[in-house]
């Protein structure tokens, strides 16, 4: 393989990885806004003003969920017309932004900078453990999938 072949390998794989990651990213947002914002009503991005505010923050929260999407879509129609698509790639980048972006939420947001809660109940920590423990899951099966995934030189 010359140089150049590796090179184009190399930034095909990594576009892979982060089409994955956007969609993974845009992904759990909008499901975490779609079940726990919408149909659970558990809280909303931000607890920390009206339910009027809180609603407007979760049309925020919605609008970045589907630009992501988009925007994974837009990288994701780009592989594929160069017939640089790589399922295994993607779907590892998929879980690891999935993976991070619920981290982030469950630690971040919900811990430091206290935008809400998972779920407002006397004792929050079992929500904790299962929010941040299958976040963990979803970013090791991730990168465990990156890593393993040999891209073809057809």
């Amino acid at each position: 393989m010359t140089d150049r072949q590796h090179n184009a390998t190399h930034t095909y794989a990594s576009r892979n990885v982060w089409t994955g990651f956007l969609f993974g990213v845009g992904f759990v947002a909008f499901i975490d806004e779609m079940v726990f914002h919408q149909l659970l009503h558990w809280h909303h991005f931000y607890d920390q003003s009206t339910t009027d505010v809180g609603l407007i923050s979760d049309g925020f929260f919605h609008a970045f969920s589907w630009f992501a999407t988009v925007g994974a879509f837009f990288l994701f129609a780009d592989l594929r017309r160069r017939r640089a698509f790589w399922p295994l790639k993607t779907l590892g980048g998929t879980l690891l932004g999935a993976g991070a972006f619920q981290l982030y939420d469950g630690l971040i947001q919900h811990k430091v900078m206290r935008l809400h809660q998972i779920r407002y109940v006397p004792d929050v920590l079992p929500y904790d453990l299962v929010w941040n423990i299958s976040a963990a899951v979803m970013i090791m099966a991730g990168l465990l999938l990156i890593k393993r995934t040999r891209v073809r030189h057809d």
